[in-house]
């Protein structure tokens, strides 16, 4: 048995996340499974870096699978996405050691969530950004973000449903950008909880229209009770874009996306 690494892109504004659920509903999971099994000529389980959540997007998740087919990673890509929906592509495949775990095996995960500021609500890209009429004053958002790097307790980021064992994560990088109406906050962790970048864009946006001081994301944190933070943003805007695995297995790497970001803002590491 060959063990195969694949980079996924998609929209998940269509699916119920990442994960397969019970017959009847869309997931991304389901898709990619049964795209790979027509390749593979045998049924296909993956395992995923990270289980997106309803709505939420993805440049750079990277999953696994094993299998005794015999293909070349050309033909892995190309002949998945030929059985794809148009909203899900496989970037790239790599052979790699029975050692690598996509889930397991991953240092750090990163997210960006994109904001598009303006008073009119878009037409285009509805579903793949996040919009909020009200003017965001981007300073004293980061102002916020100091209190929320490092290791910590987050209780009162993660979600009500959340499963994780333990709610307390290492933030390696957290910070803010902005071309004209578009913010992007960039996130990367050793893992993440439940809605837990949702939920700190969401304090974010209540410090930028004025409605919290930007001391409030660190009492919110603090204070390990969900009942205290803000609203969940909405999920359209959350893209996973990156994942850092030990650099032995020498996975390709490619823009963090989304791609029709300006060229710039695309690029940040």
């Amino acid at each position: 048995m060959a063990r195969i690494a694949l980079g996924v892109e998609y929209d998940g504004s269509r699916y119920h996340g990442w994960q397969t659920q019970q017959v009847g509903i869309r997931t991304v999971q389901t898709e990619v499974e049964r795209a790979l099994a027509k390749v593979a000529n045998h049924p296909v389980s993956v395992s995923c870096a990270g289980r997106t959540d309803s709505g939420v997007h993805a440049t750079g998740q990277v999953i696994h699978f094993d299998t005794d087919a015999e293909r070349s990673e050309r033909g892995w890509v190309y002949g998945a996405n030929s059985a794809l929906p148009a909203d899900i592509a496989i970037r790239w495949a790599k052979p790699v050691s029975t050692e690598f775990h996509a889930r397991f095996g991953a240092v750090a995960r990163r997210y960006r969530y994109v904001i598009y500021n303006h008073r009119i609500r878009p037409a285009l890209y509805n579903r793949q950004l996040t919009w909020n009429y009200r003017p965001l004053d981007i300073e004293r958002m980061r102002q916020a973000l100091p209190a929320l790097r490092g290791t910590h307790d987050f209780t009162s980021y993660r979600g009500i449903h959340c499963q994780a064992k333990s709610p307390v994560k290492t933030l390696h990088h957290l910070e803010l950008f902005q071309r004209e109406q578009l913010i992007v906050l960039e996130a990367e962790a050793n893992a993440f909880l439940m809605h837990m970048v949702r939920n700190i864009a969401g304090v974010l946006m209540a410090i930028g229209t004025g409605k919290a001081e930007p001391g409030w994301a660190g009492e919110v944190l603090a204070a390990r009770d969900r009942r205290l933070g803000g609203v969940t943003a909405p999920p359209y805007g959350l893209y996973l874009v990156g994942v850092r695995y030990d650099p032995v297995f020498e996975l390709p790497d490619e823009p963090l996306g989304p791609q029709w970001l300006p060229g710039e803002l695309s690029a940040w590491r």
